[in-house]
């Protein structure tokens, strides 16, 4: 494969990069509708328009193939974008909201305003949809935009910083690459927003940072996501779904399945039928090209160390010099080897047998929450575990497809993060719901309530306030 290009020197951070983009929210630039219509537009066109130079940058970072950019990067950004653009206006309306008896007359509604200058920092595994993506409810929100898209996936950061302005309004959006030191730059500054996505260990260096200036976060992190096989799943169907779901984007994905824990007395039938999935989707994962690669040498590193936490019983092959790590099925794997505690984020598959489904459930109350939780199985096995086990997101026989539908809320709980967007959840997420009461001034009937409190306005009072 051939080596990424190192990414050029990032410009210094202007310190008041924030403070000059906010200006563009407080003049009133980003509020009309017209204004978040054109943004969006402009993000569309910036990927329709361009869509072979993504095409080979993320080749280039992740040796994604064309069909990957299409489905995993560019099709949900659009998806976000045009849904966007065609509900803004009624999103941006005021609602009204009824005031109470005690109150009256009075007329009180919640009006959505931006939040204001919105930090948005992207991953390097799906740098292009999980940069943008946010992006969307942003600009549909009225907010100004700074994005930072990881250096690990420096092609795709470039073509972005390049292509950024001539699309979007640079008064309002600017694209800032760099590293850690960029990062570290950027979170100095006070932000009306910071939206993360990546790892825990950066996630509490984000929230450590934005509790400085008491700014609201979103962090979307990560979380070993596992796989539940009941021994009344139908087992052909749970391993194709799994296998596609593991080795997408070669396993960079936060929420692919980590590992599977399944009922032992179908263990083997489970493992032959991962076998003739990953033979059928990969016959030749290191040739072909919907097989991607790992992002670097030290994420490849890290993913074969976890090759000892038991024996490959499908794959196991390793080639450094072409970042290829192949697709690998791991048995002899112990509850507590770090293949399953801990988020490998690569095409390695552990798989466990357990005792039945309730070991499973006994098994998940004591671990941290993940990202996603995946459940094959009858109905009764698939009703139980949606009610008992908490996860950002529950998949019934199906696994990462719930990250394609619009409605559902993206996010995680506990330690995989806290909130969600997408569809309309991005919009709500960086409006602020300003609460606004209107009162005329004649009659004045708040003098029941001024003091001093006779027998008689007490009377009224408990009769209105307390004997609802």
């Amino acid at each position: 494969m051939t080596p990424k290009a190192p990414a050029p020197a990032a410009p210094p951070v202007s310190p008041t990069l924030a403070a000059d983009l906010r200006e563009a929210v407080t003049s009133g630039r980003t509020r009309s509708a017209a204004w978040r219509r054109a943004q969006l537009d402009g993000l569309t066109r910036m990927l329709t328009q361009n869509l072979s130079l993504w095409e080979r940058a993320l080749a280039t970072d992740l040796g994604k193939s064309a069909d990957e950019t299409h489905v995993s990067e560019v099709a949900l950004v659009l998806d976000e974008a045009r849904h966007a653009r065609a509900n803004v206006g009624r999103w941006m309306r005021a609602k009204p909201v009824v005031a109470p008896l005690s109150l009256q007359p009075a007329l009180a509604h919640v009006r959505p305003e931006p939040l204001g200058v919105a930090l948005i920092i992207a991953p390097w595994n799906y740098p292009l949809q999980l940069q943008l993506a946010p992006v969307v409810g942003a600009l549909a929100a009225g907010d100004a935009v700074v994005m930072k898209p990881s250096e690990l996936a420096p092609a795709t950061a470039q073509l972005l910083a390049e292509l950024a302005p001539a699309y979007l309004d640079e008064r309002a959006v600017r694209v800032v690459t760099g590293g850690a030191d960029v990062a570290s730059a950027l979170l100095a500054q006070r932000w009306d927003h910071i939206f993360y996505t990546g790892g825990e260990r950066v996630g509490r260096i984000v929230a450590h940072a934005a509790a400085e200036h008491l700014t609201p976060t979103v962090l979307e992190l990560g979380g070993a996501c596992p796989v539940w096989v009941d021994r009344t799943a139908d087992l052909a169907i749970a391993a194709r779904r799994i296998v596609w779901a593991k080795l997408l984007n070669a396993g960079q994905t936060c929420v692919a399945p980590n590992h599977v824990f399944v009922d032992a007395s179908v263990r083997d039938a489970l493992v032959a039928e991962l076998r003739a999935a990953i033979a059928e989707q990969h016959p030749e994962p290191r040739t072909s090209p919907d097989y991607g690669r790992m992002v670097s040498q030290a994420h490849l590193e890290r993913v074969a160390e976890r090759l000892g936490d038991g024996t490959a019983i499908v794959g196991g092959d390793v080639d450094a010099a072409d970042r290829y790590v192949a697709p690998t099925l791991l048995g002899d794997v112990a509850l507590d080897a770090p293949a399953v505690t801990e988020e490998t984020f690569g095409p390695i598959l552990p798989i466990v047998p357990l005792a039945g489904v309730d070991a499973f459930v006994a098994l998940q109350r004591e671990r941290p929450k993940p990202l996603a939780l995946y459940a094959f199985g009858d109905r009764s096995v698939l009703d139980r575990l949606e009610r008992v086990t908490t996860s950002g997101a529950f998949g019934r026989n199906v696994a990462v497809a719930h990250i394609m539908v619009r409605g559902l809320p993206f996010g995680g709980v506990g330690a995989s993060g806290h909130g969600a967007y997408h569809g309309r959840r991005s919009f709500d997420l960086f409006s602020h719901a300003k609460a606004v009461l209107a009162k005329p001034t004649h009659p004045e009937t708040l003098a029941l309530v001024f003091p001093p409190i006779t027998d008689g306005k007490r009377e009224v009072i408990r009769r209105l306030l307390l004997r609802r």
